[in-house]
């Protein structure tokens, strides 16, 4: 009988997959003291969304989020987190003394391993942050990151078992060190046969002595199957959430998983009872969070359109936020062309955001009126090598468009380095000069201001998706309207999502009806 290793991403990518990583420390401690009481030794604590949001909405530091989360779980708990090559945990390409000073800060806060990816899958984008990570002290666990492709791209010669097989193959003879392999698909959507296919050939190439993982989602409803598929492939270990953060837009469900290898010759070697007790305490936990009623859905049309978990809810919110979200079926149809012409990168942070805000664009504006600036350098080359060439209409409308030509070198070579730049920001603002200071100020700059600055000067604002008080119920009226020929009852439609308190019993519920 084989163990299977899991990593729980129910503090993570759960987070973000569901709340679009709004969740605040305090609110999450006691239910990952369960997990820990459980017998759970390798949970998912940071990177990803979940460094930016603490500041962006939590009005909270990710390192003393870390620092208690190490503190919370013990010594010898593996802690995990999440960074995108170049990008390491922002939106944006990093200089190298960043994506150094990344490692080296995450490593002081108690994480143990980093899951690195390309969305691109350059593995140019792989070496100096892998690098960095194993010079840190830190596991560094080397991604191939997968999807499906919309229809009618079949035969584009991405995203098959062959190209996936041909990208780890260019990690191996990079000479990037690393000691875990692990196969991401962010929107949940490569087909579990392909799955299957890829981790037979993986488990060949890369023999018995390297962990080889898969992570992926609920979102279209075969997260299960792709988990099965690699498993019976050669896979060592898998990514799973607990209830209330698990399916639909987050990781399959680790209960769900231990339930669909009965009878085979795999095992997850849980404590059933001990997990079903702590997901009790988290769904204690989040009884005053409001889930979005798309992330506990299976969404089919995703297939054709690779949205990531993380990436649905934190794009519905914001729809919500700007009362655009019933434009969001259209978005997610006009994306499908969006992957076509844009090279196929996969649909993952940050190439996931790129998709969906020309498809946003494409569907406010018109079709390729407006270039928009992470689509348009990513088709122009300054994020790294794309899968496949781009559309060249697509290259030469980004190119005129943001007066920018076509750029075929390493990204790096081009970015000015980021730590005197930051220590200036620090110094004329009167604020510490801390090495942690100084990655919060070089990782949230944006062209429209830099949020960890307003962090650190005490401007940060708290917006968590938490449950309104139930409004009050009404007096019952003296007689209810009764309809008849002459005076039909007329209902509204639903658009969006409607919040209601409904009183039973003399208990108020918080209901949440979408149309």
């Amino acid at each position: 009988m084989k163990k299977i290793l899991f990593q729980d991403t129910s503090f993570r990518d759960g987070f973000q997959s569901v709340f679009g990583a709004r969740v605040l420390t305090k609110d999450f401690i006691p239910a990952l003291e369960a997990g820990v009481h459980a017998g759970i030794e390798h949970f998912e604590a940071g990177g990803g969304a979940r460094y930016q949001a603490p500041y962006l909405y939590c009005n909270e530091d990710a390192f003393n989020m870390m620092d208690t989360f190490r503190k919370t779980v013990g010594p010898k708990i593996r802690l995990q987190t999440l960074a995108r090559g170049i990008n390491v945990v922002a939106l944006e390409p990093q200089p190298r003394d960043m994506i150094d000073l990344h490692a080296k800060m995450f490593k002081k806060h108690g994480m143990t391993r980093i899951r690195n990816f390309d969305a691109l899958n350059d593995v140019n984008n792989l070496i100096y942050s892998g690098q960095c990570i194993t010079n840190a002290g830190l596991e560094h666990e080397v991604v191939v990151t997968m999807m499906e492709l919309p229809r009618h791209c079949e035969g584009k010669g991405a995203h098959e078992p062959s190209f996936y097989i041909e990208t780890l193959k260019k990690i191996m003879d990079s000479g990037v060190p690393f000691v875990s392999v692990c196969f991401k698909d962010a929107s949940g959507t490569a087909n579990p046969r392909k799955v299957h296919e890829t981790f037979k050939q993986a488990r060949k190439l890369l023999g018995d002595k390297v962990e080889l993982r898969i992570h992926s989602h609920d979102t279209c409803g075969t997260g299960i199957a792709q988990y099965v598929a690699a498993i019976e492939g050669g896979a060592d270990g898998v990514c799973c959430g607990r209830a209330p953060l698990s399916g639909g837009t987050a990781q399959p469900d680790l209960l769900s998983l231990w339930h669909a290898l009965k009878g085979t010759e795999y095992t997850l070697d849980i404590n059933v009872e001990k997990i079903m007790e702590a997901n009790q305490v988290s769904k204690e936990c989040f009884k005053e969070y409001d889930f979005p009623p798309e992330a506990l859905a299976i969404e089919p049309e995703v297939i054709f359109s690779p949205m990531p978990g993380g990436a649905l809810t934190a794009n519905t919110l914001m729809m919500r936020d700007t009362k655009t979200f019933h434009l969001y079926p259209q978005v997610i149809k006009n994306m499908a062309e969006c992957v076509a012409r844009g090279g196929f990168g996969s649909s993952v942070t940050p190439v996931s955001q790129f998709y969906f805000q020309q498809a946003y664009a494409n569907t406010v504006q018109g079709p390729w009126k407006k270039i928009t600036d992470g689509y348009g350098n990513m088709v122009l080359g300054y994020l790294g090598k794309t899968p496949r060439e781009p559309d060249p209409e697509i290259v030469k409308i980004a190119s005129e468009q943001m007066k920018k030509p076509v750029f075929t070198g390493n990204p790096l070579d081009v970015l000015e380095p980021g730590i005197p730049k930051a220590k200036k920001v620090l110094e004329d603002n009167h604020l510490p000069v801390t090495d942690e200071n100084i990655f919060i100020i070089g990782a949230m700059a944006t062209k429209g201001g830099n949020k960890g600055l307003d962090f650190l000067q005490g401007k940060a604002r708290v917006s968590v998706p938490k449950k309104k008080p139930a409004a009050p119920a009404a007096a019952a009226p003296a007689a209810a309207p009764t309809a008849t020929a002459a005076s039909p009852l007329v209902f509204a439609p639903i658009s969006g999502t409607v919040n209601y308190g409904v009183t039973v019993g003399g208990k108020t519920f918080s209901v949440q009806v979408s149309g």
